[in-house]
């Protein structure tokens, strides 16, 4: 039998044993919340890039309290592209519990510089406080938390460059020595002096310029030295070596050899994978290992990623986001380097092709032990209408994984508010109530920012494991993780240009305990718990019994 037909038996097999995913329900809590916060992109009639691209977000608990606050960033006047007004500065909310937020941005120290554009959160310095990265246009800030309540931007000591224009900042410990590294996406040569008119020279009605009209840049490493300084290791690593047009990170080992790996997608230019050769260097394998286009060969607007375990066979995948037009991508890791355009087979393909999206995030909305994909949907231009026949507002999208591989649209009974339009930008789950369901935090263009808690019917059980390295980084970036039959790692990375740290979630249907979980930590330790009981959040530290 050729393994194509092989394969399409299998599936069929599989799709006889699906069931109908759990029922997921959301409600807007923003307002009751106290989540009062608007990203402000400053748009002009120029209508220059950098104004549609804010809206980054990072879900974190900055205070240690147990409680997983929210951080914005947010625009600038253009073209000083500074924050010479407080609407522009950039909201840290702290979470009272309840669903409750407080504006703490002031004391806090993180109202910020420049036009920022998305957030990173991890323990850089292992001191159990998480902190901060911030990227931007021209202008990247690194804030370390003090562990009082306030940030020190420490960038210029850590010796972090701005120049570029940063999209996003990805964490992880590539060289696998305990310390987080701090890898830089970076997407355009802009500068607000050389704006091309682009839209309809006739009729005089500009339109966001297709990312063709400027050239591209290099993404950048910086090695933490673990003395609160890094050292730039773009070069020497392999990475400067490829110009991109980077608009989000997905971090994870696809290939199972103790070293994690670094996605990028590219935006209408082939994406990249970067292979940790494990000596220091990268190389870029996109092409070969199947994930540089789909299979229909065209580069798409790639937005946002989440490299994560989809199906749960112990592999990480690949989601990412795209316009109207290109359907959201996923590739499914087959094993030995390589991965299969699967979003067809997942049925992905025909439940996004009319959809525009920015931030998707692979997690068990439902706890029924298959992950679901939420993605946050916009369109890029907001006259869109006026050249193509799609929407620039657009409500969230919600696909529920069937068990089998497939995924269902079930946005429709998500809730009567979660069809609301909007420019949705960034996005991030956190379980933000502490109550087992996972909750999703979205950001607007000019537009109050959505907090979605999750009310779903059941009972389905959950487990939450916050990992605290000894030999690894604090956090537990890169370890691996199997509870059951369930497969995922700890990455602080996904969708777009947003992050969340909040430990790393398990839906768990039926069951009271879960017999066995694996733990592979970067440093190499192997740890290994039974008997674990359901519906906790459980610290896990390294190599504790």
């Amino acid at each position: 039998m050729s393994p194509d037909r092989l394969l399409a038996v299998l599936l069929c097999a599989l799709c006889a044993s699906a069931v109908d995913p759990s029922p997921v329900r959301f409600r807007n809590v923003a307002s009751s919340a106290g989540l009062n916060f608007v990203v402000e992109n400053h748009p002009t009639p120029e209508k220059q890039i950098i104004e549609t691209m804010p809206g980054g977000l990072a879900a974190f608990d900055y205070d240690g309290d147990g409680l997983t606050d929210i951080f914005f960033t947010n625009g600038a006047a253009i073209p000083a592209l500074d924050k010479n007004d407080p609407k522009y500065h950039n909201r840290l909310f702290r979470n009272l519990g309840g669903m409750k937020f407080k504006d703490v941005t002031g004391e806090a120290g993180l109202a910020g510089s420049g036009y920022c554009i998305g957030a990173a959160a991890a323990d850089y310095d292992n001191d159990g406080h998480v902190d901060l990265f911030v990227a931007g246009v021209r202008s990247n800030h690194l804030y370390r938390n003090l562990g009082n309540g306030k940030f020190e931007d420490v960038t210029a000591k850590a010796g972090i460059k701005s120049g570029a224009w940063a999209i996003t900042g990805g964490w992880l410990d590539y060289n696998n020595d305990g310390l987080p590294d701090l890898f830089l996406v970076n997407y355009l040569q802009w500068s607000p002096e050389k704006a091309p008119f682009c839209g309809d020279p006739v009729n005089k009605v500009r339109a966001y310029c297709h990312p063709k009209h400027f050239g591209g840049l290099p993404n950048a490493l910086y090695r933490n030295r673990g003395n609160g300084t890094f050292e730039d290791v773009s070069v020497k690593s392999g990475i400067a070596a490829h110009v991109g047009k980077g608009m989000s990170i997905g971090l994870a080992d696809y290939d199972q050899d103790g070293f994690t790996d670094v996605f990028i997608t590219n935006d209408k230019i082939p994406n990249f994978l970067f292979h940790n050769l494990g000596n220091g260097k990268f190389a870029e394998v996109a092409l070969e290992a199947g994930v540089a286009l789909a299979d229909h060969a065209r580069a798409v607007s790639a937005m946002g990623a989440d490299f994560r375990d989809y199906d749960n066979d112990g592999l990480p995948d690949i989601a990412f986001a795209a316009l109207a037009g290109e359907w959201f991508p996923l590739f499914r890791n087959t094993g030995k380097g390589r991965f299969r355009d699967w979003t067809s087979r997942s049925r992905l393909a025909q439940l996004s092709v009319l959809r525009s999206g920015w931030s998707p995030l692979l997690y068990d909305f439902n706890n029924d032990g298959a992950k679901d994909l939420f993605v946050s949907g916009a369109h890029v231009s907001d006259n869109v209408e006026y050249f193509e026949p799609t929407k620039y507002k657009l409500s969230n999208f919600l696909f529920a994984g069937a068990g089998d591989g497939t995924f269902h649209d079930v946005s429709g009974e998500a809730g009567a508010d979660f069809q609301t339009p909007r420019p949705h930008r960034g996005a991030a789950a956190a379980d933000f109530n502490n109550d087992g369901k996972l909750d999703v935090v979205v950001s607007s263009l000019g537009e109050p920012a959505e907090l979605w808690e999750n009310v779903s019917p059941g009972e389905n059980s959950w487990l939450i494991l916050r990992l605290q390295g000894t030999r690894s980084n604090r956090d537990g970036i890169g370890a691996r993780i199997r509870a059951g039959g369930q497969h995922n790692h700890v990455s602080v990375n996904a969708g777009y240009a947003s992050s969340g740290q909040f430990g790393v979630h398990f839906g768990l249907g039926g069951a009271r305990a879960v017999d066995r979980i694996e733990i592979r930590w970067p440093s190499g330790v192997e740890q290994v718990l039974t008997g674990v009981p359901v519906d906790q959040v459980l610290q896990v530290r390294e190599g504790a019994r």
